[in-house]
């Protein structure tokens, strides 16, 4: 079989927003450099350069395609082993193939003292034959959980970047539950499930772990082009105990401002937290359950005192009264500002069917819950980002 190499440039990708050369390849980013200068925290880094939402996007007649990827496979001491992120390819918008990159780096956590080690490893070859002939779209997403170097692209046929469709530009920023943790693949996390029922094109800055209301993030999303706008705000806060309610609140309104800075009359939808029983009314900051993984079992727990409450400290109750608050004044003179309780996409009912397996991110079957709800609540016709707004 003949194939060609193809150089792998920016108009092949959708979904980064900067590219670095490495000395192996090419690493897509979701925050660009001058974002990443400004805060050097190891899982807001980590959780950045893993590309949730990015893929490689290009239209060729090839029935076969090879990708040469460099992952990080993510390894924490002491629980279960985590599998292997998952590659989708799409025809025309249809998932055809999925694979795994076996090898690659791999990055060893200690979740009790947070130290990690990081050894090189070699380079993985994924292969997609027998894919029908004719002239077709392709999309390959990339893992939405490892970080993935792409070193080579070829193929049995020529190929060009998939034409720009005339769809909005949805931009997500969001928690690990936004970034898709333990959804089952990269086009099934709730966010990418989303924008496929509304029709948009995602750029998913769910980032796990980091969605901490910093500067830098707003400023990003103020300059990313973008014709739809949501904000899932609160999980981290809490469970990082990162501020007081006295800070909260300007802090949003100022995360708000810069937004509006550069999308003024963009429809924007403020998204409280998903149920999470554990800090529903205990505050952060969360820990691990040391007792579930001394049963090889990964699990997290809430360590504050919810008599703390009164003082400030922050629980997802008292978020969500606060982000409701904050854009019911706003709304009044910006009437495309929305909000949607997180409860709305997964509450009390759908804990009890579909419980949280570390008691702190959704599964699969909930992801799938999640984006269909979102989907309905949010893309139609008397939804914030319906058909008519932009």
């Amino acid at each position: 079989m003949n194939l060609i190499t193809i150089p792998i440039t920016a108009d092949l990708l959708r979904g980064a927003l900067d590219l670095e050369r490495t000395g192996r390849g090419l690493l897509p980013h979701r925050l660009p450099a001058w974002a990443r200068a400004q805060c050097a925290d190891g899982q807001l880094l980590m959780a950045e350069s893993q590309p949730s939402g990015v893929r490689l996007a290009f239209r060729t007649r090839a029935t076969a395609v090879e990708l040469d990827t460099l992952p990080t496979k993510r390894v924490y001491a002491g629980a279960p082993p985590r599998p292997d992120g998952v590659y989708d390819l799409l025809i025309d918008g249809r998932l055809a193939a999925q694979a795994s990159a076996t090898g690659g780096d791999n990055l060893t956590i200690d979740m009790t003292t947070w130290t990690s080690e990081h050894r090189p490893g070699p380079v993985a070859t994924l292969r997609f034959t027998d894919l029908p002939g004719g002239l077709k779209d392709v999309e390959i997403w990339l893992p939405h959980n490892e970080t993935t170097e792409l070193i080579a692209l070829r193929a049995d046929a020529s190929v060009e970047p998939a034409p720009a469709r005339n769809r909005r530009v949805w931009l997500h920023h969001g928690s690990s539950i936004s970034h898709g943790s333990d959804a089952a693949s990269p086009t099934t996390t709730w966010p990418a499930l989303a924008a496929a029922l509304g029709g948009v094109e995602l750029v998913n800055l769910g980032l796990g772990g980091s969605a901490l209301l910093d500067p830098f993030t707003a400023r990003v999303m103020r300059d990313t082009p973008a014709d739809l706008i949501s904000l899932k705000i609160g999980i981290n806060l809490v469970n990082a105990d990162l501020m007081r309610l006295r800070a909260f609140g300007p802090a949003v309104h100022g995360f708000l401002d810069t937004i509006r800075d550069g999308h003024p009359g963009t429809p924007l939808l403020v998204v409280s937290p998903i149920l999470c029983p554990i800090h529903e009314d205990t505050p952060g900051p969360g820990a691990l359950d040391l007792t579930a993984l001394s049963a090889r079992r990964l699990g997290f727990r809430a360590t504050g005192d919810p008599a703390e409450v009164a003082s400030g400290k922050l629980t997802l109750r008292v978020i969500r009264d606060e982000l409701a608050r904050i854009v019911a004044q706003r709304a009044a003179e910006d009437p495309n500002l929305h909000y949607l309780d997180g409860r709305d996409l997964y509450g009390e009912a759908d804990f009890t069917e579909l419980p949280l397996p570390d008691r702190l991110h959704p599964d699969a079957a909930a992801h799938r819950r999640i984006g269909e709800r979102f989907a309905r609540l949010a893309f139609t016709t008397t939804g914030p980002f319906r058909n008519g707004d932009v």
